[in-house]
């Protein structure tokens, strides 16, 4: 990526190569190919570098990039990364611009859904369809008699009692620091799995 500069201003950006109309010359797609960073810069156009790196947006909002002249004006500066906030763990009603509840058709507030509420909602997915696999054992139950198997009902039992403890995590957390920490798995230096993520830590069947 390039950026073209006027009076210290950034006023155009490139980012392919392309041919330019500049001062009613038109320059071929070789200007970003064939010429150097110094040629270039004589017509005004300087590289793009990158600063920073992208937070995950699974957890916090990041301000829009900021680009900035280099000092040695060589470069333009694009500052990415930068949190402008945590996402929401908890619900809130959702308002308008003015700070006005909004309300659907029948007059209930909308609520905005926090990151712990659908954190929650994908653990019963994920216990659904752990016992979803078993279910059959339920149904031959009921319409034939055959017994359940002890360890099916032990396997079922657990994965419910998972479900449990995994959403009182989720319902515990305060910070999001507490709530990141709920999906790492950390590793043993040899790559192994040392302590999985509560949210993946899951009955094996």
């Amino acid at each position: 990526m390039w950026a073209r500069i006027e009076n210290n201003n950034i006023v155009e950006y490139y980012d392919r190569k392309q041919s330019l109309l500049l001062n009613e010359v038109r320059y071929s797609s070789q200007i970003f190919t064939i010429w150097t960073d110094t040629q270039r810069k004589e017509l005004g156009i300087i590289p793009i570098v990158i600063s920073g790196s992208h937070l995950d947006t699974n957890y916090y909002i990041e301000h829009d990039h900021l680009d900035s002249i280099a000092g040695d004006g060589n470069s333009v500066v694009r500052t990415i990364g930068v949190k402008a906030s945590d996402r929401a763990l908890e619900d809130v009603d959702a308002v308008d611009i003015d700070g006005n509840a909004l309300l659907d058709q029948y007059g209930v507030q909308i609520i905005t859904r926090g990151l712990k509420y659908n954190t929650i909602q994908k653990v019963k997915e994920q216990q659904s369809g752990y016992l979803l696999r078993t279910d059959w054992y339920i149904i031959r139950k009921a319409d034939v008699g055959t017994a359940i198997p002890t360890a099916i009902q032990t396997f079922r039992n657990a994965i419910r009692a998972d479900a449990t403890r995994i959403e009182n995590a989720i319902t515990a957390a305060t910070t999001m620091d507490e709530f990141i920490a709920l999906h790492t798995t950390t590793y043993n230096e040899d790559r192994t799995v040392d302590i999985i993520a509560i949210t993946q830590s899951w009955t094996e069947e």
